[in-house]
């Protein structure tokens, strides 16, 4: 039975997907095709409609509506120039000062907003004109830009992993936020040794001057605001004074404050920037409803058994089998988007590795790692895409500079894969796990 349920639901996908039909109404549909090989059809109706129910009726569920909303009013309340500035405060020493800026301003922003492709856009566009003047090739800029965009899924407020959180069981969310912060620092510095390497290749040279204390506390005082947001909602929820879902609450008062009092706000703005949240809410929480779905069928018809026990017959090494998942994952994360797989691969993946000894917050966090490498990955690679967009240039001329950001990117995995302390130090320090 879990091998015929297996195929149906791989089928089903395949062909709905192929045809257009957008992936959340393709997760029902072929999981409800699947429910009727096994029971009656008022059964699979009453069962289908339960099980959406249920996966939408979480509180901790609330926090990514608002999460998104925060997001959103962040992106149009101008702190992209005060993180830019502060990172090169930080960063303009180095050798290719405007490529090290991007990279990590993609973190903070990235965090900040909760979306790759904002901070690409975003920050992006602050440095593009720099890096014009000083003469950096575009495609160079372009593929900085795009690789370390993704760092700030891993760095909390993260919905990616509040997701995660729901999908497996009740992962603790606070664990998950803590133990984010090292591999988004390990994505973060991969991608500045790549731009530090090509950048001396190519002569790309240090901003001028010497460093100056002055002009990173000026710097530090303009970004703290926006950099305030990280630390009383993540300090607030790791340190149980509320949940996640009320510092979400807290996250959208605090973002719509700091947008008018940088007058980048209005009354008309803000409408827009609810309705536009609650669509993408709306997209979130149905492909959540329906993925619980499809969570039921596995669990019914043993598909994680059966999954299991094929990757068992493989081999008995840990290591190996980790990374057999992985490759599943890279392959699978360059034609799905990170929320969709993580609701399809966790309940798949996730008793496997527990198994194995790998700690729930390791898998989630290396799963998200893994999933959004394929944001920067053709075919789907929207993140990417939207750097190139930014960056006034094409795939074929970015792609040779990728390749070398996929490298560094791929050994921040195995580090994640292969050393729990990179993702459970904080959280253990904390006592969280």
């Amino acid at each position: 039975m879990s091998a015929n349920a297996l195929a149906i639901i791989l089928l089903s996908l395949v062909i709905l997907l192929a045809t257009g039909v957008p992936i959340a109404f393709s997760i029902g549909i072929a999981s409800i095709i699947t429910i009727l090989t096994t029971v009656p059809a008022d059964v699979a109706t009453l069962t289908a409609a339960q099980r959406t129910f249920v996966g939408m009726s979480s509180f901790t569920l609330t926090a990514i509506p608002f999460f998104i909303l925060a997001g959103n009013l962040m992106n149009e309340g101008g702190i992209a120039k005060r993180l830019v500035d502060f990172v090169m405060a930080i960063l303009g020493k180095l050798p290719g000062a405007l490529l090290v800026t991007n990279i990590g301003a993609n973190a903070l922003f990235g965090a900040i907003s909760g979306s790759a492709s904002a901070a690409a856009a975003a920050v992006g566009s602050m440095v593009k004109d720099g890096e014009e003047k000083q003469g950096y090739d575009k495609a160079v800029s372009a593929s900085a830009n795009g690789a370390s965009a993704p760092a700030g899924l891993l760095i909390p407020p993260s919905n990616a992993l509040i997701t995660y959180s729901l999908v497996s069981g009740g992962t603790s969310v606070a664990a998950l936020f803590l133990g984010g912060y090292v591999p988004g620092l390990i994505w973060s510095v991969a991608c500045i040794i790549v731009a530090i390497a090509i950048a001396k290749k190519k002569g790309y040279k240090a901003n001028e001057g010497k460093f100056s204390f002055a002009n990173l506390g000026r710097a530090t005082l303009r970004a703290l605001p926006s950099l305030g947001l990280i630390i009383v909602v993540i300090g607030g929820i790791v340190a149980g004074i509320f949940t996640a879902t009320e510092g979400s609450a807290i996250s959208v008062l605090y973002s719509l404050i700091l947008g008018f009092i940088y007058k980048n706000l209005n009354l008309k703005k803000v409408w827009n920037i609810i309705v536009e949240s609650a669509k993408m809410s709306a997209i979130v929480v149905f492909l959540i409803g329906v993925s619980n779905i499809l969570s039921w069928v596995m669990a019914f018809t043993g598909i994680p058994q059966m999954v299991g026990n094929a990757l068992l017959s493989l081999s008995s090494n840990k290591y190996v089998i980790f990374l057999i998942m992985n490759i599943i994952l890279l392959i699978s994360g360059t034609f799905m988007d990170v929320t969709p797989a993580i609701l399809i691969f966790t309940p798949l993946f996730l008793p496997i590795a527990t198994e194995f000894g790998m700690h729930p917050v390791q898998f989630g966090l290396m799963i998200v790692y893994n999933l959004c490498i394929g944001n920067i990955t053709p075919p789907v690679g929207n993140t990417l895409f939207v750097a190139i967009k930014v960056g006034d240039t094409s795939l074929s001329k970015v792609m040779p500079y990728m390749l070398r950001f996929y490298v560094a990117i791929l050994i921040g995995l195995l580090l994640v894969t292969y050393v729990p302390m990179t993702s459970l130090v904080l959280p253990l320090k904390a006592g969280l796990i």
